[in-house]
């Protein structure tokens, strides 16, 4: 299987940046790519109102993303925000290549370091995977990132790779909190973790905002640990192999998912 993580730079206006996702499943397509990853907030970045700008999962954007993984033969994750009653879905966007599309929302709300995600966008209760020919994919969005049995749930539902769209918000050890989540999870899961963000904005005015719009640093993480891509805080397509062998020998070798017992049933210590 062949992996694009495509690090892009969102802006305002949801056309202009349906043409940079066509711009990069073009790169990702002739580079070999069977799935390529956009970041969350595709559609229109963080740090403006998103009620107008939401869109059923069967409108006119997403219909597009759609047209574009159609046309370049892939299937295409894009975070994308959909209508929620008085807030809005922070959702991805799952496009088929036949065609067919389907969608995750977000479960975990970023309501951290000033931030209020709940604010505006209601939580979604439902896990997702989806296959790539006969590989199952796992999906999760930014701050998913930080709560393990997400992932491991994943795992056991059958993921083998698991991406994590994300618009990681800026600040003091945040990068390094980004790569250390996305190793971990990786290793809680034994899945092929492709954690993809958006690049550090180049207006210095969007980088100051209080929203997280974005630090880059996209990973691809093996189910050992091991760091295969690391991109920097720029603008990166890249296309990755995924060898999924090494899946069912991390499973064998760091059994977790077999190994883990409930807590609940772990005795608790006696205190007399």
């Amino acid at each position: 299987m062949r992996i694009a993580m495509a690090q892009i730079t969102s802006g305002t206006d949801p056309s202009k940046n349906l043409e940079q996702v066509d711009a990069a499943v073009a790169e990702a397509s002739a580079g070999g790519a069977d799935l390529v990853v956009l970041p969350e907030a595709t559609m229109c970045r963080f740090g403006v109102k998103l009620g107008p700008i939401a869109e059923p999962i069967d409108g006119p954007w997403a219909t597009e993303v759609s047209a574009i993984a159609a046309r370049h033969g892939v299937t295409v994750v894009a975070g994308m925000f959909t209508p929620a009653g008085d807030r809005v879905a922070n959702t991805l966007v799952i496009a088929a290549p036949d065609g067919s599309r389907r969608s995750y929302d977000k479960i975990h709300l970023y309501d951290a370091f000033g931030f209020t995600e709940s604010r505006t966008v209601a939580p979604g209760d439902e896990l997702v995977t989806f296959s790539v020919d006969d590989v199952t994919v796992g999906v999760a969005t930014c701050y998913d990132i930080r709560f393990p049995a997400l992932f491991t749930a994943l795992a056991r539902r059958g993921a083998q790779v698991i991406v994590v769209p994300a618009s990681w918000g800026a600040g003091a050890g945040k990068v390094h909190q980004w790569q250390a989540l996305a190793t971990a999870r990786a290793l809680d899961s034994t899945c092929y973790v492709a954690a993809v963000g958006q690049a550090l904005p180049t207006d210095p005015e969007v980088r100051e905002s209080s929203a997280p719009t974005g630090i880059g640093h996209s990973q691809l993480t093996d189910p050992f640990g091991t760091v295969v891509a690391a991109y920097d805080e720029g603008v990166q397509v890249g296309v990755h192999d995924v060898d999924l062998g090494t899946v069912e020998k991390a499973r064998k070798a760091l059994a977790v998912l077999d190994n883990e017992r409930p807590i609940q049933q772990v005795s608790a210590p006696s205190t007399n």
